[in-house]
């Protein structure tokens, strides 16, 4: 079979690229030997992106289950739903989040377009949602504009269970009122989702307010007073965040930084009298709906924008990594994004967090059943079974 190989290989170029069949200037016996001895290897099976996942035909009643009470508690409490496109300019998130922060530094998946505009993929989607109110001039259209969404967000962080490159979030921005009563009420329709799925009761709220931009800046030098003696025992990323945000070190995971900061001040003690006055109304407000809450005065977010109430739920049954939902107020943000000064507050949440909450407590998906089945006993009555089928799906 030697002279083969040889006529295969001098005769058909395609074959020395990497072609598996002699198709060119070959006799019948080369092909043959070809097609035995020179097949290509089995096609590499493509699967899903690292961190993405496919929601199967088993598991979509519960995402739809969870997005009808998103649906049905927004329409109750007056909000309406808003879209907005998956990638945005990267200036807007840059904006928003800080530039320090890790989702911007780290984790958004971004690429410079064909006219040269960066663009990227939303991490989140509170800025989309301001960027749009502020282009639309929604704000003109009625003082008071109550949104919520749904839909994916991506981030390029460590896949782990509940937490995904690609995620999908709801939430709700309210802007137009800076009143305490916006505050409760926002976390109010939290609870009544977390309620309608039946997780309120594996749930917990926990509750700080953060202060005024003037409380912010005095409690932000207070604490680094406080931490600056034994700064170089914290962790590299501690000390990042003591020069660009040192709230953010309050929030840290690590035990030994947690017991350093035992005796830190509170945020509390650098309230102005309207802060205090802010944050007991909320509460106030939240015990006459009976929503039970836990004060935090290390609850401090993620994010460079909050301003004043900021709130969390926990769920017991997701383990250590908890969180359930988190949002707060965030008044300057529409402002810092350019548009006119506009007070607001939201939350965020992600789905696969819900759904696995849900499926800890063994909520059912809520999946159709069919009553009415047709057997066909011959071709002909195929046509009239057909017919009444549809008749019966048109009719519900």
């Amino acid at each position: 079979m030697d002279q083969f190989r040889f006529q295969h290989r001098k005769c058909n170029p395609a074959w020395r690229n990497g072609s598996d069949i002699c198709t060119r200037n070959a006799s019948e016996e080369s092909r043959k030997y070809c097609s035995r001895n020179y097949r290509q290897p089995p096609l590499r099976q493509i699967r899903t992106v690292k961190g993405t996942h496919d929601i199967l035909p088993g598991d979509t009643n519960k995402w739809q289950v969870l997005e009808k009470i998103i649906h049905d508690v927004g329409s109750r409490f007056g909000y309406q739903e808003i879209r907005t496109p998956i990638f945005e300019e990267t200036q807007l998130f840059a904006r928003s989040m800080g530039e320090d922060t890790d989702i911007v530094s780290k984790e958004m998946y971004s690429w410079k377009d064909r006219d040269g505009t960066n663009l990227t993929l939303r991490p989140e989607l509170t800025a989309p949602v301001v960027r749009s109110f502020i282009q639309h001039s929604l704000g003109t259209a009625a003082p008071l504009q109550r949104l919520y969404y749904i839909g994916p967000s991506f981030r390029r962080e460590r896949p782990q269970k509940g937490r995904l490159r690609q995620f999908h979030q709801f939430g709700v921005e309210a802007f137009g009122s800076g009143n305490p009563e916006q505050d409760a009420e926002v976390i109010a329709m939290a609870w009544h989702i977390l309620s309608q799925l039946g997780i309120s009761e594996s749930s917990a709220l926990q509750l700080n307010s953060i202060g005024s931009p003037d409380c912010r800046m005095a409690y932000r030098e207070t604490l680094k007073e406080f931490i600056r003696p034994n700064l170089d025992q914290f962790s590299e990323t501690s000390q990042k965040r003591f020069e660009t945000n040192p709230l953010r070190i309050l929030d840290t995971k690590a035990t030994h930084e947690k017991k350093m900061l035992e005796g830190a001040p509170s945020v509390s003690d650098c309230y102005t009298d309207e802060d205090k006055w802010h944050f007991e109304s909320v509460q106030d407000f939240l015990n006459a709906m009976d929503i039970p809450f836990t004060l935090n005065p290390r609850l401090v977010r993620g994010l460079d924008y909050y301003t004043r109430t900021v709130f969390e739920f926990t769920s017991k049954t997701l383990g250590a990594q908890d969180a359930l939902l988190g949002g707060g107020r965030y008044d300057g943000l529409v402002e810092t994004l350019g548009g006119k000064a506009t007070p607001g507050i939201g939350f965020a949440a992600g789905m696969e967090r819900f759904i696995m909450a849900m499926e800890e407590i063994g909520q059912k998906s809520g999946e159709s059943k069919n009553d009415i089945y047709f057997v066909c006993l011959n071709k002909e009555g195929l046509s009239d079974a057909l017919s009444l089928s549809n008749e019966l799906r048109q009719a519900g």
